[in-house]
């Protein structure tokens, strides 16, 4: 499935911004370099997760594994450009089946596991999976059972691998090859379909291809200094750009060895880094924080090999940046990204001032600025009047964030069938819907402002506001209702339901929660406070005026 314009593949290739590699080719060649080296390790608490021992495979081993899952689904009778849909933790078996829809030519659509039957049915059936790939439970949720009966209503129904309950067949090379010669996989093949929320109730699907994927490893390994053979900590679940592009992608880039975790759990995680040996990693700018108030506790760690740490989805403090760079001898890279190709990073190469670092983004593909960045020139970015459109030249004018290049992907899945808008203008700029001035010294950077969008951004998960309005407005108590993020020092953000009570009624917090959980949402979802008023602000049109609201409902949790 090659989505891309053929004229933008062929402008895209002749700059060297794009190559013929698919991801298999490159996880091969590491492979055949190092086949004795560490790949891949579970976390350590794997069992607590799924319940399934720890695992830690060499490359050989890897790759025995992924031949045995590309033959698996072969023997289903997929082929190139099906979809498969996969419900897992971060652990070995993820990325195996990852490799091997690779392998195939096949298509993967990671999913949050803390979705349930609601986001599941309605996802799965647009996207069209021809299988879906789980585990038996995940921290005590009966995932195996869940999906038998989503699929079951689905149609076609689509396979169903649960896989601790799989046996892996004897891996059939010549049938591999025999596919892999019929229906090659292109670079420019879609790899994946993420998921990110919008204003629609239904989730965006993001195809991105193998290119798209493999820039995006060389704007993050660029920014951390990824060395061959460095050991790479996976802290964020293996669904989006975060973890796809900002760990997942290195490791490709750098053929070293990917140590995963999941659920996020700091002693966990402490652990990790030390026996390890950790080069990377990525955390949330609170997790940095929190830690460098424990003194005590990070005297104890040795973190000698720890070189730098990813960032970002909420601001950083300029202290947290300063001290880790300046104390521990560790650079905290400051990363802006989405599933549609944003890719604003500030790295120490190209911003060597910790505190400029955390407060600034360099203006990536803007004529008459250098970067050290190869994406620097990949890309091109600008800002535009929020009303008028006009391009915006000028420091501290806010205006939203426009982009274009090797980065940014060429449209939603089934945009203009059933699904959603693309966000994509008649001269190749993506609408991040992001608000950004320009600032710093000599107008070379941007600066964050705000979400020109309403989504909230709960622990790095991406919420759309509407599809949790559609299912408030059915409680019986409630007249109308609209959810808002509302600050949080931990979670970025959390989930505030201001509910107008039907005449006579009343309503609580336990009520309202209980009443969602019967829709069979993410519990991530579910509100964490609940407010009253008389009526929901609206604009001419109908719709919610959330920025009121948020003004209204103060102070933060």
């Amino acid at each position: 499935m090659i989505l891309a314009p053929e004229a933008q593949i062929e402008d895209f290739t002749a700059r060297g911004w794009w190559g013929t590699d698919t991801l298999d080719d490159v996880f091969r060649r590491n492979a055949e370099a190092s086949p004795q080296r560490l790949a891949v390790a579970d976390p350590p608490n794997r069992a607590d997760i799924d319940g399934q021992a720890p695992r830690r495979l060499t490359y050989a081993e890897l790759d025995h594994e992924v031949a045995q899952c590309a033959t698996a689904l072969l023997n289903l009778g997929l082929s190139k450009d099906d979809v498969v849909a996969v419900q897992l933790p971060n652990c070995v078996e993820l990325l195996v089946v990852f490799l091997a829809c690779w392998r195939l030519g096949l298509i993967v659509s990671p999913m949050p596991v803390q979705w349930r039957a609601h986001e599941l049915g309605d996802v799965l059936g647009f996207v069209r999976a021809k299988a879906i790939v789980t585990t038996s439970q995940i921290r005590g949720h009966d995932h195996a059972a869940m999906l038998a009966e989503v699929a079951s209503g689905l149609t076609p129904r689509p396979h169903l691998i649960v896989t601790d309950k799989t046996t892996w067949p004897v891996a059939d090379g010549a049938a591999v090859a025999d596919h892999m010669g019929h229906y090659p996989a292109d670079a420019n093949d879609a790899a994946t379909i993420c998921w990110t929320s919008g204003t629609e109730a239904r989730p965006k699907g993001v195809p991105r291809s193998h290119n798209h994927w493999l820039v995006a490893g060389v704007a993050c390994g660029d920014a951390a200094a990824i060395a061959d053979g460095d050991r790479i900590l996976m802290p964020f679940p293996l669904i989006n750009m975060a973890a796809i592009g900002g760990i997942l992608m290195p490791w490709f880039m750098c053929g070293g060895s990917l140590i995963l975790h999941h659920p996020f759990d700091v002693p966990v995680f402490l652990r990790q880094l030390v026996e390890e040996k950790i080069a990377y990693t990525v955390a949330p700018p609170a997790i940095l924080t929190m830690l460098l108030k424990e003194e005590k506790l990070l005297a104890s760690l040795n973190l000698k090999s720890l070189r730098s740490v990813g960032s970002g989805s909420a601001a950083l403090s300029p202290w947290m940046v300063k001290t880790w760079q300046e104390t521990y001898g560790i650079s905290v890279i400051n990363i802006f990204g989405s599933n549609e190709g944003t890719c604003l990073i500030s790295g120490p190469s190209d911003v060597p001032d910790p505190e400029d670092r955390a407060n600034f983004f360099p203006r990536f593909g803007v004529e008459g600025l250098t970067w050290p960045a190869r994406i620097s020139g990949w890309i091109e970015t600008k800002l535009v009047d929020l009303q008028t459109g006009a391009t915006i030249t000028e420091a501290g004018k806010p205006g939203e964030l426009l982009l274009k290049g090797a980065t940014v992907f060429a449209g939603y899945f089934r945009a203009g069938d059933g699904g959603p808008d693309g966000a994509i203008d008649a001269d190749g700029f993506f609408h991040t819907g992001d608000v950004f001035e320009i600032s710093g010294e000599g107008d070379r950077f941007y600066r964050f402002v705000e979400r020109a969008k309403d989504i909230i951004i709960r622990g790095g998960m991406n919420i759309s506001p509407g599809e949790i309005d559609g299912l408030l407005a059915a409680h019986p108590k409630v007249a109308e209702a609209a959810v808002i993020g509302v600050p949080d020092d931990v979670m970025g953000e959390r989930i505030c339901a201001v509910v107008v009570p039907k005449a006579g009624e009343t309503l609580t917090f336990n009520e309202l929660r209980a009443f969602l959980q019967t829709q069979n949402i993410a519990a991530y979802k579910l509100p964490e406070r609940l407010e009253f008023t008389d009526a929901l602000p609206r604009n001419p049109l109908g719709k919610v005026l959330r920025r009121f609201l948020r003004e209204k409902i103060s102070p933060p949790l």
